[in-house]
């Protein structure tokens, strides 16, 4: 099993509550749509310390293919366009568990 976790920081325009959770429906949103994708939690953060990103993902894959696969599909696409407006960073590691 591959995990890829994800943090995000918002830029300082678009960290409201309603970009969040925006962002939050459209990441949970995957689960259903990309076959490859076994499992998916997205979580906001609730830490007021300056070094502390907004949001953060956990989603399994079976392996290399099946996150290769989630990267190209046009649902994921979508949301990495939303996050190329709102976003200040992101953080990523992949892992084998």
């Amino acid at each position: 099993m591959l995990r890829h976790i994800v943090m995000i920081k918002l830029n300082n325009e678009s960290n409201t509550v309603e970009v969040i959770n925006k962002l939050k429906t459209m990441l949970n949103s995957l689960e259903k749509s990309i076959d490859s994708l076994h499992r998916m939690e997205v979580g906001i953060n609730i830490s007021k310390k300056p070094s502390a990103f907004d949001l953060v993902l956990t989603a399994d894959f079976e392996d290399e293919n099946g996150l290769d696969e989630y990267r190209v599909h046009p649902s994921h696409v979508l949301v990495l366009n939303y996050l190329k407006i709102v976003m200040e960073k992101a953080a990523v590691v992949d892992y084998i568990n």
